[in-house]
């Protein structure tokens, strides 16, 4: 074997480094359907993010299967930093609700840069009379199983939120699944379900408007789009956090230089005012994390949610 040709075949056997990226437009797959958050809260950052790379970042949303389809294309893509996973916490949900799920969420992916979290509201309709978390809480433990709670479905954070509470709290209540958060929200409000998790971006503009009223947000710190609404810590519960996050992934063994560079032009994207006042408006706030810190959150969110999957009794199917 002559030695150019063995240098070319031990080049081609790692992947590149990120040195002259993005020379192409890039993929980003958002598991999702459009209109969702994660679709949503992607677009507003990637769009910034292909204005400073100098080439198109092309959104596909490829929905279904709870993710797995979306997410399995990103698994087999090269590792070049081409095509990218536009997803959010739901990511490290999927083993526990799915048991043939082609990938790890953990093994099979680099955590490049998580775009930031957003808080679940817990909303109740005002004509409940209930005025605060303890006000639910004990209408619940009068009256065991004879309150509800709507989501977005079996094993979405809209669901997940609400058991946390409900297992640190000691109450019992049925669980209602819908298919998206507008029909779970409307339920609320036309008080055939009593409480539901929703995001802030979803059900601010009802609490504003006063068909909604809003108890407590699940995160370890106010929302700053709703910041006269109590932490469910300082509202008395302890162990509820749960927010939502939204982030990018690469398929495994992407260079390390690409891979910080996406993190650094992440965070640089979110630091333009326009993106952090959109942001903003959603009820995100930044994560400021290095790819680093960010895998080392995705590996306890994957056994927290096993965990609490199995707590709750979700079974994988």
């Amino acid at each position: 074997m002559k030695p150019a040709f063995l240098l070319f075949a031990l080049l081609a056997a790692f992947p590149a480094s990120g040195q002259g990226w993005p020379s192409k437009p890039i993929r980003a797959i958002v598991p999702v359907g459009t209109g969702s958050s994660t679709d949503i809260v992607h677009r507003i950052v990637l769009e910034q993010l292909s204005s400073q790379l100098g080439q198109p970042v092309v959104i596909e949303n490829r929905a279904g299967a709870g993710g797995i389809i979306g997410t399995e294309i990103v698994v087999k893509a090269q590792p070049d930093g081409y095509t990218l996973l536009a997803n959010g916490a739901a990511h490290t949900i999927a083993p526990a609700l799915n048991k043939n799920v082609p990938y790890d969420p953990v093994r099979d992916f680099v955590a490049v840069v998580p775009i930031g979290s957003s808080p679940s509201v817990l909303v109740v309709s005002p004509a409940k009379g209930i005025k605060s978390v303890a006000e639910l809480v004990a209408a619940a433990k009068a009256r065991p199983n004879a309150l509800n709670f709507s989501s977005v479905g079996m094993g979405t954070a809209t669901h997940l939120s609400a058991e946390r509470f409900r297992f640190s709290a000691g109450i019992q209540a049925v669980h209602m699944p819908f298919k998206g958060g507008a029909e779970a929200m409307t339920e609320v409000i036309a008080g055939r379900a009593d409480f539901f998790f929703g995001p802030v971006a979803l059900v601010l503009p009802q609490v504003r408007d006063g068909r909604l009223l809003a108890l407590a947000v699940n995160t370890d710190k106010r929302s700053a789009a709703l910041p006269q609404v109590r932490t469910m810590r300082e509202a008395g519960y302890r162990d509820t956090e749960y927010p939502i996050w939204f982030a990018i992934f690469a398929p495994a063994k992407t260079p390390r230089d690409l891979v910080q560079r996406l993190n650094r032009e992440t965070h640089k994207a979110m630091d333009v005012p326009r993106v952090r006042e959109r942001l903003a408006g959603l009820g995100v706030e930044p994560m400021p994390m290095s790819p680093d810190e960010f895998a080392a959150l995705v590996k306890r969110e994957v056994a927290l949610n096993a965990v609490l999957a199995a707590k709750v009794g979700l079974k994988p199917e």
